[in-house]
């Protein structure tokens, strides 16, 4: 009896694996492509577009608009760098099931947005982009919530327009740390090289790995295709220097010694299994700290800004929002309406 019971977790076991195995290798091969707007990927809600100058380029800003009941806030979701807007799905609509208005933007360089590579990028225009978009809107204040790189433009974005800023909230963001005190500084070039050597079956391997710790299925498969897409299609060697240039303010425009400056609530919510650490791979000669642990993070946060309220979601990694929403709404919840 034992033995038969040994034998059919052996076989689970086994099936599981295989499920992953396959999942994982149907990604990396699917023959999917998309051009540099991603057309023909659908968003999960309708996408509208804001055409506007910036930089004396004439660019179209796509973006998701929820509205909502009129007395509540509206909130802002501000995409990863390795993600454009319809990945906030299941938030937007949580969001949008309690009252709440939403916008989603996909930002230049970004999602179906206008892909310039002759465009200065910072954490600073995009926030004036984004800030622009909302007055399109005649949105006046919002909620303010960004993700991974979104967390550095969430941040710039409150610190810049403080008076528009209702609250801020960051979801795993990056930037907790100045980067260039701890690694090498390397230029556009070197990113640009980095991701023209990129593949499909690379993207699946880092974000299995990085993201999903160890584990893989639909879910992560299909957030991971618009980024796959791009890698098989046409308009790669251009997406490999915009993404070069966003590359280089995550370096170069650090946030983290501002967080003491900021003049709205805060709220940072982090997955403490995350390990996210750009630059790890080039440290200065001599240097032993550790890049990307977010189980140490919090605490050093609330070392800068002791206002900041800080919420810990043990086991979970650097998207907590796909990985357990239900244990993410709960904290999500409590940083809307809290203080």
């Amino acid at each position: 009896m034992k033995q038969s019971i040994l034998n059919a977790v052996s076989v689970l076991c086994v099936f599981f694996l295989t499920v992953i195995s396959t999942a994982q290798a149907e990604m990396a091969d699917k023959p999917v492509s998309y051009d540099a707007q991603l057309t023909g990927y659908k968003y999960p809600f309708p996408v509208k577009h804001y055409v506007f100058l910036s930089q004396n380029q004439s660019l179209k800003m796509n973006y998701m608009w929820l509205p909502g009941d009129t007395e509540k806030p509206v909130v802002v979701l501000l995409h990863g760098k390795n993600f454009n807007g319809a990945y906030w799905q299941q938030t937007a609509q949580w969001l949008s099931d309690r009252g709440y208005s939403v916008l989603i933007p996909d930002q230049i360089g970004f999602g179906k947005s206008s892909k310039p590579v002759n465009y200065q990028y910072s954490f600073s225009v995009l926030a004036h982009n984004t800030r622009q978009l909302m007055s399109s809107l005649k949105i006046d204040k919002a909620i303010v919530v960004g993700h991974s790189m979104g967390g550095m433009l969430a941040t710039r974005f409150a610190l810049n327009y403080p008076e528009t800023t209702h609250k801020l909230i960051l979801v795993n963001p990056i930037g907790l740390e100045n980067y260039l005190h701890y690694v090498t500084y390397q230029d556009v070039g070197f990113f640009m090289k980095g991701e023209l050597k990129s593949t499909a079956e690379g993207v699946v391997a880092y974000q299995q790995k990085n993201y999903y710790d160890g584990q893989w299925n639909d879910t992560y498969a299909a957030l991971a295709e618009p980024l796959i897409g791009w890698l098989q299609g046409s308009d790669w060697p251009q997406l490999a220097q915009v993404s070069a240039l966003t590359y280089d303010m995550i370096f170069t425009q650090p946030v983290v010694e501002e967080f003491k400056d900021l003049q709205v609530p805060a709220a940072l919510i982090l997955g403490t299994r995350d390990r996210t650490g750009p630059g790890r791979n080039w440290m200065k000669p001599g240097v032993d700290y550790e890049l990307g642990r977010y189980d140490r993070l919090g605490d050093q946060i609330r070392q800068r800004n002791p206002a900041i309220d800080v919420y810990e979601l043990d086991g979970l990694g650097h998207l907590p929002q796909i990985e357990d929403f239900e244990r993410f709404e709960a904290v999500f919840d409590r940083a809307l309406t809290g203080p």
